[in-house]
Formats: structure tokens, sequence, C-alpha cells
């Protein structure tokens, strides 16, 4: 009995390949800091949990798009000044 429990956790990563998976995490903070993010959840409706996540979310999107900029970069060479565009006179220039 004991290897078939054994036999089902073991397949249980596989079954969730490809889905989005929670997890638990626990977090032990001041209870300064907590109330600071009690304060902003609030501020914007969220509950502190989804504002932490939400903050993590970000917070990874921005590594990973900042690599992805840093490896373009690498493979084109460098950035460049975007071109300014010509200097062009206002619309209403001339006009009264």
């Amino acid at each position: 009995m004991r290897s078939r429990a054994k036999a089902a956790t073991a397949a249980a990563p596989a079954r969730d390949r490809g889905r989005m998976a929670s997890r638990v995490f626990s977090l032990r903070i001041d209870a300064q800091l907590w109330d600071r993010i009690r304060d902003h959840a609030a501020r914007r409706g969220m509950t502190a949990q989804d504002y932490v996540v939400a903050t993590l979310v970000r917070e990874d999107f921005d590594e990973r798009f900042k690599a992805a900029v840093e490896e373009t970069d690498r493979f084109y060479g460098g950035r460049e000044d975007p071109p300014q565009p010509p200097p062009y006179s206002s619309p209403s220039a001339g006009i009264r």
C-alpha cells in the first residue's frame, strides 16, 4: 500500500506539466512591513496575498524582459540612437 502512495505522488509532477500548478509559500515578515503591504494592497483594492504575488510576477517579467533586450543587443551588436524625424513646421505656421 505504501509503494502505491509513493507512485501516485511521483506521478503528480508529470500530470501537472504544462499547467499552472499552485504551491504554498510561507514567509515571516516584520509587522511594519506587513502593515505597509496591506496598505498598498488596500489602495489597489487587492488582498495582501494578491498584491505580493502581482509584485513578484511584475518583477519576474521585468527581469525576463531586460534579459531579452540584452540578448537582442548582443545579437545585433548594440543599440543605436533611433533616427530623429525631420524638423517640420507646425501646421498653424503662418495661419492667423
